[in-house]
């Protein structure tokens, strides 16, 4: 379920001037305190997290090198991970469920753009994660999916379609795979 931001033209930001002051304050926080940090200090970087937003539950792992765009569209559950190097365009809502794994360099893509607008107007979607479920190094994931629980999104894939529970994706676009 898209929602459209308005804009005045392809040149003008959807955020309020507070907005981006915010996404800006966040990203030099996360670069001057976190970024730095070695992977036992995972604890501080879920504090800087949840000053800025973040909905954390449990004890889920940020690895220092993963890029989140807006914290507080961030729901992290008990033992989910975002790995190395990963990114969480965070424009709309991120759900990342318990002991979900998000692996390195893997996209999460909450925006797109409304092709049918001669200004290309931002869309913002959703992404859902179920609990468990596993997505492979550099696989995308576009806006308004969901991951069921215990599915895995194979290395490279572009999940382009909601992926059922206990179900293996891979490929561009992603297509259920038998389990061997």
């Amino acid at each position: 379920m898209h929602s459209l931001k308005s804009q005045k033209s392809s040149y003008h930001s959807p955020w309020s001037i507070g907005c981006r002051l915010k996404m800006f304050a966040w990203f030099f926080m996360w670069v001057m305190l976190c970024r730095w940090t070695p992977k036992p200090l995972n604890f501080w970087r879920l504090l800087i997290l949840k000053l800025f937003g973040a909905s954390i539950e449990g004890k889920p792992f940020v690895h220092q090198r993963a890029r989140i765009q807006i914290p507080w569209n961030i729901t992290l559950r008990d033992r989910s991970c975002l790995g190395d190097r990963s990114n969480a365009y965070s424009l709309g809502k991120i759900v990342l469920g318990e002991g979900c794994t998000i692996a390195q360099e893997a996209y999460l893509c909450t925006g797109t753009h409304d092709f049918e607008d001669p200004i290309l107007s931002l869309k913002v979607g959703e992404i859902n994660v179920g609990s468990n479920a596993f997505i492979g190094a550099r696989a995308f994931v576009l806006p308004d999916i969901s991951i069921g629980d215990d599915a895995i999104v194979g290395a490279c894939s572009v999940v382009t379609k909601n992926v059922d529970s206990k179900t293996i994706v891979a490929g561009n676009p992603a297509k259920p795979m038998e389990r061997t």
